[in-house]
């Protein structure tokens, strides 16, 4: 209840993205094919969040970290919820991938 409180306002620690990364984080953006091809992270898998479950394995290991995006962070912030009831045990929301991708640098 607390963390939720925390993440609420902003309050939990900053994630580092870059980090995980360099460690081998799985950047998934969630948007549309279309959406995907005008721009996107170098390196980012794209399964959009509709085909997210059927889709779940081509994300083999559920202890590698996964790092979701997509425009402004609400469809990933459901993937993000997709993959944890799959058993993905660190998944984080990156939000809008232009800004992740600032992020990352």
């Amino acid at each position: 209840m607390i963390n939720t409180i925390k993440q609420l306002f902003g309050l939990s620690p900053k994630v580092d993205y870059a980090g995980l990364v360099k460690q081998g984080a799985i950047i998934l953006d969630v948007r549309s094919k279309g959406e995907y091809a005008s721009g996107h992270i170098k390196g980012s898998i794209n399964i959009s969040v509709d085909t997210l479950s059927d889709n779940l394995s081509k994300l083999k290991d559920k202890n590698k970290p996964i790092i979701t995006c997509c425009a402004s962070g609400m469809r990933s912030a459901s993937a993000k919820s997709i993959l944890r009831s799959n058993g993905y045990s660190i998944v984080h929301n990156g939000g809008g991938w232009s800004s992740l991708q600032n992020k990352l640098r």
